[in-house]
């Protein structure tokens, strides 16, 4: 029986080198993102999925609803405002936490249920929420939410523990995308969008066996 792989947040950069990825595997994938897409070859499933809407619950457990197992669920969705501390509005900290936190959240409860016994669960965080690391300033929204995701990887983990999936964060370090450029100008990142998918996709298949719960850093350089 073929295995069913989810991708949340693939309009661009590393959502969108993941899809490319599953393309060309056996793998049936479905891929979520707040533009309409289209797969030429009819290989990949697109959903359009704003994770800003009040009942994104309801509209992807809607467009879900005929898959019976999830094998793989990631969720790289990611929203950014770089801005002063005391310059955020109250609209710009609540669209972070809304696409970075809460729709990864209820998005879940949607997946868990369904999850296959050895499914595997990857939340894409950022170095910038990891505990310990250098932090920048202007990112405050983005870096805290970041960390709730991770913090949420560690109790789902304890919650669901006798399920059989897994559930692990890879906590970003810089890549060559275009979220990137907004909170760092002109700077070089050491990998690029297809690199990082590589490696990401790699771990989704494989290492759910050797990981559960774990908040892991990938990262080179600073930032």
């Amino acid at each position: 029986m073929s295995k069913t792989a989810l991708v949340i947040g693939s309009s661009r950069g590393i959502g969108k080198e993941l899809v490319k990825l599953f393309s060309n595997s056996k793998i049936n994938c479905h891929a979520f993102a707040r533009s309409e897409q289209s797969d030429d070859h009819g290989i990949i499933s697109y959903h359009f999925l704003d994770l800003k809407s009040d009942n994104v619950k309801e509209q992807f457990s809607a467009i879900t609803n005929s898959i019976t197992t999830f094998d793989y669920v990631i969720y790289n969705a990611g929203s950014i405002v770089v801005k002063p501390f005391t310059s955020l509005t109250r609209n710009e900290i609540q669209d972070t936490y809304t696409v970075n936190v809460v729709a990864a959240m209820e998005l879940l409860q949607v997946c868990i249920p369904k999850m296959a016994k050895d499914g595997h669960i990857v939340l894409i965080s950022s170095m910038g929420g990891f505990q310990g690391t250098m932090k920048f300033a202007g990112l405050s929204a983005y870096s805290t939410s970041k960390a709730a995701l991770a913090s949420l990887t560690e109790l789902l983990a304890e919650e669901y523990k006798d399920a059989g999936f897994s559930i692990n964060c890879l906590c970003l370090g810089s890549v060559q995308t275009e979220m990137l450029e907004e909170a760092f100008p002109g700077y070089k990142a050491a990998h690029s969008a297809e690199e990082m998918a590589s490696f990401i996709y790699d771990f989704t298949l494989n290492s759910g066996k050797y990981f559960k719960g774990k908040i892991l850093p990938v990262s080179i350089s600073t930032p």
